[in-house]
């Protein structure tokens, strides 16, 4: 077979499911019920900016949060040697091979006023707390979801890195934070930026985690574009258009993300 042909199945599979499927998007998005342009669908997303500004907080808090407690625990894994390393990615990866609806549902049994967390405070007389259908909630489940999803680059990135360089960095005199910032930081960044892609874009968009642990105190743009297309009120002609502003508005901060990766992966003493 000629390999010019080699690539044939995957642009079909792409033709197929990524670019038809967007294309719908697109028509759906600036056409009314009767098949017309319009761009009164995307005039009539102003009315959703709040909707739209706390996904985007809520995401960017979670993937922060997520960031802080990837970083540490990527660079223990990628000292281990290699038998612990193999033991402890195992560890990591095992709550992901159950259900994403079984580990959010847990989550709201340790939340609710009834929940393990409240008796334990109820222990010492506190409480009960309002853990359950809040934002912090909504944030925690996105951290929790999501944390393997930005160990995992950060981890194949910083196992790459020489420990040499490291021991260099430190013999020229720098403390723990110019190593960190001077050399990890910059050769992790690649690692970094795919992290937070991985675990922003997911975030951005979950309708799940908002509406088991947030409620309608914590509606997101993924729980109004299932109302267009699930709820009573049925219009794909809206749900299309939020799903591309949201698309836009996803590959814009990945864009920001990949520029200041560009700008940081040069290792200076």
């Amino acid at each position: 077979m000629s390999k010019k042909y080699i690539s044939t199945p995957y642009i079909i599979w792409m033709l197929l499911f990524i670019f038809a499927p967007l294309c719908l998007v697109v028509y759906f998005a600036f056409t009314d019920k009767n098949g017309s342009f319009t761009i009164e669908n995307i005039s009539r997303l102003s009315q959703y900016s709040t909707v739209f500004m706390r996904s985007i907080v809520l995401a960017a808090v979670a993937t922060i949060f997520c960031l802080i407690f990837a970083y540490p625990v990527s660079y223990f894994l990628s000292r281990l040697r290699a038998s612990r390393r193999k033991i402890m990615l195992m560890i990591i990866i095992l709550p992901m091979w159950m259900n994403f609806l079984l580990r959010t549902y847990a989550w709201m049994n340790l939340l609710e006023k009834n929940g393990l967390i409240n008796k334990f405070f109820g222990l010492f007389g506190l409480g009960p707390f309002d853990l359950i259908y809040t934002n912090g909630a909504v944030i925690l489940g996105m951290v929790y979801n999501y944390l393997p999803f930005m160990i995992m680059p950060l981890y194949s990135t910083m196992v790459k890195i020489d420990h040499s360089l490291i021991e260099a960095a430190q013999d020229l005199g720098a403390n723990t934070y110019n190593v960190l910032a001077k050399v990890l930081l910059p050769l992790s960044m690649p690692g970094i930026t795919t992290g937070i892609t991985m675990v922003f874009v997911p975030s951005c968009s979950t309708f799940i985690i908002s509406k088991m642990l947030g409620g309608d105190t914590a509606f997101m743009i993924g729980d109004l574009i299932e109302l267009q297309f699930l709820g009573n009120d049925y219009n794909p002609h809206l749900g299309s258009a939020m799903s591309l502003v949201l698309m836009v508005l996803v590959l814009l901060c990945m864009s920001i993300t990949n520029g200041f990766a560009d700008e940081d992966t040069e290792v200076s003493f």
